[in-house]
C-alpha cells in the first residue's frame, strides 16, 4: 500500500450524481420531490439514462468517506477500502477520491457502483435517488490486513452490517486491527441499523471495539437510557470510549475508567445538516490522531460538525478546508463550552 495512514476506513462508496430538473421531469420519471428513496440498479439506470445527455457534477458521497475525505482535508493521512463497480461511475469515483487526497482501497465488481442521483428543480429542492450497486458485495478477500496493522485507527460504520459478505469483511478487519493494536473505532451511524441489529452491535461493543461514536437515538437503543450523561458511561463501560451527540445539546464523552465530560455546541447559522454526523466523526478522530484529550476531541468534532452545516453539502471545498485548517491552528474550537464530572461506571 505504500505510505502508512492513520486512519483506515471502511465503508460504502457511494457517487453523488447531481443535474438539474423540471417538475414536469419528476413526475415523468414517478420521484417523489424533495424526498430521498432507496432504488435498485435498474431503476437507477433509467433515471441516469433520463439525464445522460445534460451537464452532471460528481462527487465522493458515503458516511464513511465523508469522515475520510474530511479527515484527509485536515492534514490526516486516510485511506477509504470498499467495493465499486467496474463501470464509468467507479472510475469516476476512483478519480475523485484520488483528488481528494484519500488513499484508495477500493475494489472493483462487475455491475453498477453505488449512487445518489440528485436531482435539483428551479425553487432549488433535491430529490434524491440513491441505489447501493454493488458496494454489498465487499468481502473479507478485499481486507487489506496489512495495512490495517500498520494503520492507527480502522474506522467504520453501521451501515456495513447488512449484508454477510460485508460483515464477515468487517469482521476480518477488525478481529486484524485488535491482534495488532489498532485502535477500532464504531461509528454507528444510523437508529434504524441498531433497531435491525441491535444485539449484534451490542456484542462489538462489548469486546471488539475500542471507540464507539453514536447520535442521541442509537445510543438510547443501545444502552435504554434516553440522556446522553447517562447512556455515554454505560456504552463506555462496555469499551473504552463512547461519544454521544444530541445535535444543539451538544455531547457527551465518557471513558471506563469513570470520566464523563459534557460539551457544548459551537453556534453558527446552519444552512444544510447533511453530513454534520460524519464531520464530527471526522473531528473527534483529527483529535485522537493527534494526542488530544478526550475533552478537546470532543470540543474540536463539534467546532468541524458546526463549520459544515454553514455551507450546502458533506464536503469542505480547497478554500473552506484551508479555512478550517487555520481556525484548528488558531484553537478557535477550544470556544465550546465543556464541562467535566466524574461518574460512577
Amino acid at each position: 500500500m505504500g505510505e502508512k495512514v492513520a486512519v483506515y476506513g471502511i465503508g460504502n462508496p457511494l457517487i453523488d450524481v447531481t443535474a438539474q430538473a423540471e417538475d414536469a421531469e419528476l413526475s415523468e420519471l414517478g420521484l417523489n420531490k424533495g424526498t430521498m428513496q432507496l432504488i435498485d440498479s435498474e431503476r437507477g439506470n433509467e433515471i441516469l439514462a433520463h439525464i445522460t445527455d445534460r451537464e452532471k457534477s460528481y462527487s465522493c458521497g458515503g458516511a464513511c468517506p465523508n469522515t475520510m475525505i474530511t479527515l484527509a482535508a485536515l492534514g490526516v493521512r486516510t485511506a477509504l477500502a470498499g467495493m465499486v463497480g467496474t463501470d464509468e461511475l467507479g472510475e469516476i469515483y476512483s478519480s475523485r477520491l484520488k483528488e481528494q487526497q484519500v488513499h484508495s482501497e477500493l475494489a472493483a465488481y462487475p455491475g453498477d457502483t453505488g449512487s445518489c442521483i440528485v436531482l435539483v428543480t428551479p425553487d432549488c429542492e433535491r430529490t434524491m435517488s440513491t441505489r447501493l450497486g454493488v458496494c454489498r458485495e465487499f468481502s473479507a478477500e478485499q481486507v487489506n490486513r496489512e495495512a490495517i496493522r500498520a494503520a492507527q485507527f480502522l474506522y467504520f460504520t453501521g451501515y456495513m452490517w447488512d449484508t454477510e459478505s460485508q460483515k464477515a469483511a468487517l469482521l476480518a478487519a477488525i478481529e486484524t486491527a485488535r491482534g495488532a493494536g489498532t485502535t477500532v473505532v464504531f461509528d454507528v451511524a444510523d437508529p434504524f441499523a441498531v433497531e435491525r441489529h441491535r444485539d449484534e452491535f451490542l456484542k462489538l461493543i462489548s469486546g471488539k471495539v475500542d471507540v464507539v461514536l453514536a447520535n442521541r437515538e442509537e445510543a438510547r437503543l443501545l444502552s435504554e437510557y434516553d440522556e446522553p450523561r447517562r447512556a455515554a458511561p454505560e456504552l463506555a463501560r462496555q469499551c473504552k470510549v463512547a461519544a454521544v451527540k444530541s445535535g444543539d445539546d451538544g455531547s457527551c464523552i465518557a471513558s471506563n475508567n469513570g470520566d464523563c465530560v459534557a460539551l457544548g455546541t459551537y453556534r453558527v447559522d446552519a444552512v444544510d445538516s447533511t453530513g454534520a454526523g460524519d464531520n464530527y466523526s471526522a473531528g473527534f478522530l483529527y483529535g485522537m490522531v493527534n494526542g488530544y484529550s478526550l475533552a478537546d476531541s470532543g470540543r474540536l468534532a463539534a467546532y468541524v460538525a458546526a463549520q459544515i452545516v454553514r455551507r450546502t453539502g458533506a464536503q469542505f471545498d480547497a478554500p473552506a478546508a484551508e479555512e478550517l485548517r487555520g481556525a484548528i491552528e488558531q484553537g478557535v474550537w477550544r470556544e465550546v463550552a465543556i464541562e467535566t464530572n466524574k461518574e460512577s461506571v
